[in-house]
Formats: C-alpha cells, structure tokens, sequence
C-alpha cells in the first residue's frame, strides 16, 4: 500500500477537507455507548483528516491518529492544532510500531478495505485486537463486498472486497453491540459525482476485564 493508494489522495489534493468537519456517525454512536471519554487512550487508525480523532478528544480522550497520507496528516494538524491530545502521525499502520500500550478504543474507519487481500484485513484485525485492552471497544466502518460504484467516483481505486459476514467472524467472541450492512450513497467535494457503496458498520466489545 503506497501513500497514494486507498483512492483518497487526489481528493486530499483538491480539497482542503474531503472529509468535512463532522464526526462519523458510528463514532457518535460510540459516544453515546460511553459517554465518559475522559481518561480514555484512543487509536485513530487511518485517521484521514481527523474529523473523529477530534471528536473524541475533545471529550476528553488522548488520541494516537495514524495515516498514511501525509496531505491528510498535514490538514489535520492544520484544522484540529488547537486539540493538544491527539498526536498525529503518518506511517503504514500495518507496520507501525504500536508497542505495548493497551487502548480502550480502537477506530478503523474506511481503512480495512484500502489493504490488498482478505489475509492482510485479518493480520491487522489480530494486530488492533492485541493493543485493545479486555473490554476496550472497536469501532469499524468499511466497504464491503454487496455493491459498490467505483468507476465513476473512484477511477483507479480498486478496494479489498468482502462479505460482510467475514468482518462479523473477526469478531467472533466480542459483544456485537451494533452490526450493518447497509447503502450509503454520497458525492465527494472533489468530482460531485453520486455513488452507493455497500458499508459494513461494527461496534464491538472485547471480552474480558
């Protein structure tokens, strides 16, 4: 996966923010699952422009917010530089050194689909798995393999496509407190142009304590 891939990079180029200001509506889901965030280590994994890395850490979370985009990175650190509580960094979170911290909340958001094969999306759920802490949550949100309409909105961006039950299996053993597979169609502010993607959306809980 090199820095331009995932099909994101030209809109961070045309835009000054692809992703807008509003935190995802899974991740406000999340919000209203905890509600107490204070105290909270999060990581962002494949943050994009931070739009929920700032949500969170305005409610008190410290936030660890990796990308593999720079440009991203960049108008994240742009329009969130009053937020003191988010480091953000730009690496290959594949590869990225997560250490021995444990985090409450882990997010990947938009991220499992930009790697090349189902085995890679199930080597990096085992990675997040391991530096989540026994109760911690993950919150995810990927295209899957249903119905996607790619080659007008996204030329040139060939995602990893599976069914959503091979997401659900990852968390074979969490409590699924919220699981979809559900359309969402939108227009980026780059091109304009309507698209529906197939979206599997997961919040879950590790079990332990």
């Amino acid at each position: 996966m090199k820095e331009n891939d995932g099909g994101y990079e030209q809109g961070y180029q045309s835009c000054d923010c692809f992703w807008g200001s509003e935190p995802a509506s899974l991740v406000k889901t999340l919000a209203m699952e905890l509600r107490d965030f204070k105290g909270l280590k999060v990581l962002d994994a494949g943050c994009g422009e931070g739009k929920n890395a700032a949500f969170l850490a305005q409610r008190g979370a410290t936030v660890t917010a990796v990308d593999l985009s720079g440009r991203a990175i960049s108008h994240a650190e742009r329009d969130w530089k009053s937020l003191h509580a988010i480091e953000w960094v730009q690496a290959d979170i594949r590869m990225f050194d997560l250490g021995v911290r444990l985090y409450d909340v882990v997010i990947a958001y938009g991220l499992y689909h930009c790697l090349k094969t189902s085995a890679e999306i199930a080597e990096l759920h085992s990675r997040l798995n391991r530096v989540t802490r026994p109760g911690g949550y993950h919150a995810v949100c990927c295209f899957n393999s249903r119905k996607q309409e790619l080659a007008a909105a996204h030329p040139g961006f060939h995602p990893c496509l599976v069914e959503h039950g091979f997401y659900c299996g990852l968390y074979d053993g969490w409590e699924m407190l919220m699981q979809s597979d559900a359309d969402l169609t939108e227009r980026h502010p780059d091109n304009k142009i309507q698209h529906t993607h197939s979206m599997t959306r997961i919040l879950a809980r590790k079990g332990g304590v």
